[in-house]
């Protein structure tokens, strides 16, 4: 038996020969261990610095030599039980990969036990090295954990090099990639799972996963293969002119499979991620890290993103009913429409219309594109150069929108009003989202970054309050200048229609004006939103107080009694046209209402009052507040008694 043995049993032999080494590896790994606890104390009492120095060198070289050593011993023990297993690579391509057969899952005695230990060595060891990197760079306990594994590393370089074979011959069907190497990492996570996630633990390499591990890994060859085999193509070609519809087609088709890619692949990785990992999408786990190291595709990709946007909303303005608002309160509620009025309340409630909406998602799908960039920055870059310029280019359509309305005074009509709430609705309900996105975790990550990257020096106090602040400015102006304009037009046609009135006091001009003037606030008022149009009623009527009082002041008209009750009942009237939308109208007219009183006093009263000190407080004595006593005097000498 004992001459058979080296022919008869030389797997048990070859395992029984991984063993030893594998213990003889270990023991010095335990040493490099001890040694590096030595250091530590060394290097806390900052004495011996020259010796601390020579030793960390020679367990450096040291390093340098077992880890090829550890990694070498452990590829040839894979390979000795089959793995790399073949992926049947033709039932992909016929769309039906049957489930793979797991060499870790049909691993049993000695190969079990040897393959165990040998995993416990490469993670020994990587323990020691990530140990002395932390000491080495000072921040240890803050330095963030690798996904990577090397002895996951090591399963999945063979798997990489069969991949790469057949994604060569997809490059035609890049879906084909995708859907090998998720359906690859789907059907391994078992084993991952049961085998190598209790040797980590084993190994006490705390905070790292086994399967996080694998799905990185597995991303990890599909982005490097595309990062040296697809996009550069992809950008050569993209500098042809004849050429660059067919590669903007190419490149986002890409995008499309990458961000469905990625998505199943965290999927795979929904509970633990959530509870242990949360920032995993964050540390390599998308395929989008390509563009993380290339700044130029980067922009390529969103220009791209920028260009389809564009066309997408344009498309959405040739449509009859882009500027429409539907109003789903007229609607008889039922299940549906209560759940929609309740999702559109926010637009319902801007009055904004469909094409507000429809910008808003354009943006928002872009953004949902880039979600998964690993890299905070890259992100940010790719938002500014794509959802932000979108904003700022739809910021001018509806500027157009407006100024298309024509808002003369002499022809105003009411058309001419409703084009310019459309766009005013529509500036405020993008600039309320913009404002919620803006207060988004994500969002304020992307501006701790820029404030924190050299970008920060070119665009000095732009991110300071939140990410969109210029364009939710650029919003915002465009509603202040168009309500502005709305009310000079209404006080200007105001004043043209009561220019009679001022000279003649014929209230039937000034009935007019008011008949004219109450119209159009209830277009108004059908059509602005309730913010925009509270201001904006406000500020008409503190305009017509400031225009009639001055009128009168400046004017040659004197009252009698009877032109005194005249004007009362004209301004009773002026009252009644903001009626319906306060409950004391008067309160908005304050310089009108001191003149009322004036005109209302006795002629005593009149003597006492300009004979009297002409102070603030004594004019509050009767109940005079917002006029100045000058004004007061120009007021009562125009009474007739």
């Amino acid at each position: 038996m004992l001459n058979a043995s080296p022919t008869l049993y030389p797997d048990i032999l070859a395992m029984q020969d991984f063993g030893v080494k594998e213990e003889k590896l270990l023991k010095a790994i335990k040493a490099m261990n001890d040694v590096e606890e030595i250091i530590v104390n060394v290097e806390k009492s900052q004495q011996w610095h020259h010796l601390f120095k020579s030793v960390d060198h020679r367990v450096d070289k040291t390093l340098a030599i077992l880890r090829p050593e550890a990694l070498a011993e452990h590829r040839a023990l894979l390979a000795s039980f089959g793995w790399p297993p073949k992926l049947l690579a033709s039932k992909v391509e016929s769309g039906g990969l049957s489930k793979l057969l797991n060499p870790l899952l049909l691993m049993h005695g000695n190969e079990k036990k040897s393959y165990a230990q040998s995993f416990h060595v490469l993670c020994t060891l990587q323990q020691l090295h990530s140990r002395r990197e932390a000491r080495k760079f000072k921040t240890l306990g803050q330095k963030e954990c690798e996904i990577r594994l090397w002895a996951i590393d090591e399963l999945v370089t063979p798997l990489a090099v069969r991949m790469e074979y057949h994604f060569v011959k997809w490059a035609e069907q890049p879906e084909f990639m995708f859907a090998l190497v998720y359906r690859v990492t789907r059907d391994f996570m078992e084993g991952v799972s049961d085998i190598l996630q209790p040797l980590i633990d084993a190994a006490r390499l705390t905070s790292y996963s086994a399967n996080e591990a694998w799905v990185s890994a597995m991303v990890h060859i599909l982005s490097g293969f595309l990062t040296k085999n697809v996009f550069p193509a992809l950008a050569e070609r993209y500098k042809e002119k004849d050429m660059k519809l067919e590669v903007i087609s190419l490149w986002l088709h890409l995008v499309d499979l990458i961000v469905a890619f990625d998505k199943q692949m965290q999927s795979l990785l929904r509970y633990e991620t959530c509870l242990l990992f949360p920032d995993a999408q964050r540390r390599g786990i998308s395929v989008l890290i390509v563009f993380c190291d290339r700044p130029d595709w980067l922009k390529i990709w969103a220009k791209m993103e920028l260009k389809d946007g564009w066309k997408k909303l344009k498309a959405v303005l040739k449509d009859a009913k882009a500027w429409q608002i539907d109003d789903k309160h007229r609607v008889d509620f039922d299940v549906s429409t209560i759940c929609e009025t309740f999702l559109l309340s926010s637009r319902e409630a801007h009055k904004a219309p469909f094409v507000a909406e429809s910008a808003l998602k354009i943006a928002q799908e872009m953004i949902v594109r880039c979600q998964t960039l690993p890299d905070i920055l890259s992100r940010a870059k790719f938002v500014r150069s794509t959802v932000a310029r979108f904003f700022w280019y739809f910021s001018n359509v509806l500027l157009l929108h407006c100024r298309n309305a024509e808002l003369p005074p002499e022809e105003l009509d009411g058309s001419a009003f409703v084009r310019a709430c459309e766009s005013i609705n529509a500036a405020r309900y993008v600039e309320s989202k913009l404002q919620e996105w803006s207060d988004d975790a994500s969002f304020l990550e992307m501006t701790i970054a820029e404030s924190n990257s050299n970008m920060q020096e070119q665009h000095q106090g732009f991110y300071d309050d939140c990410f969109f602040e210029e364009e939710i400015k650029c919003l915002a102006e465009l509603e202040t200048n168009w309500l502005m304009e709305i009310i000079a037009v209404l006080l200007r046609q105001f004043e043209n229609l009561t220019l009679e009135y001022n000279h003649t006091e014929d209230s039937n001009a000034f009935i007019e004006a008011l008949q004219s003037l109450k119209s159009q606030l209830h277009v108004l008022k059908k059509n602005l939103n309730g913010k925009d149009f509270l201001d904006l009623w406000r500020s008409v009527a503190d305009g017509l107080d400031h225009f009639i009082c001055g009128s009168i002041l400046g004017g040659d008209v004197k009252f009698s009694k009877k032109q005194s009750n005249e004007f009362g009942t004209d301004m009773q009237a002026l009252f009644l046209v903001f009626q319906p939308f306060c409950a004391r109208p008067e309160a908005f007219f304050p310089c009108i209402r001191d003149i009322l009183k004036l005109l209302a006093m006795s002629g005593e009263e009149v003597k006492h009052l300009l004979v009297g000190k002409k102070s603030e407080k004594y004019m509050q004595s009767y109940g005079i507040s917002h006029l100045r006593f000058d004004q007061v005097e120009k007021t009562l000498r125009k009474l007739k008694f």
